[in-house]
């Protein structure tokens, strides 16, 4: 079973910036390389949602981001990243890391807060 540990969030002003971060722990590179990974959250109140995802050959983001936040991955380090820029107050919500196998298993993080406020 793939861990998940996310890392990177916290309180920021609207406008800012943050970087997530996401190890694939236990995962040997050839599993990690495989399906998809992604981001997702939840708001206060909603239900969870898609934020981005990343294959080793596409990305794919919610149109609520586009042109704000950037995910990327690091093979070697198992590690995925959301760059979230341009930060607004209703991105505020706990952000979780996931992971779709090719079978269809699905393993999740235990999130990470992000609050933007000033």
């Amino acid at each position: 079973q793939v861990r998940l540990v996310e890392s990177g969030g916290g309180l920021v002003q609207p406008g800012g910036s943050l970087r997530l971060s996401c190890l694939a722990s236990r995962a040997i590179t050839s599993v990690f390389n495989s399906g998809t990974m992604g981001w997702y959250r939840q708001a206060p109140g909603k239900q969870r949602e898609l934020v981005a995802t990343i294959t080793l050959r596409t990305t794919h983001y919610a149109d609520s981001v586009k042109g704000r936040f950037t995910i990327s991955r690091d093979n070697t380090k198992k590690t995925i990243y959301l760059q979230m820029d341009t930060l607004k107050p209703e991105d505020t919500g706990v952000y979780y890391c996931n992971r779709q196998s090719p079978d269809g298993n699905t393993s999740w993080g235990q999130g990470t807060q992000v609050t933007v406020s000033s």
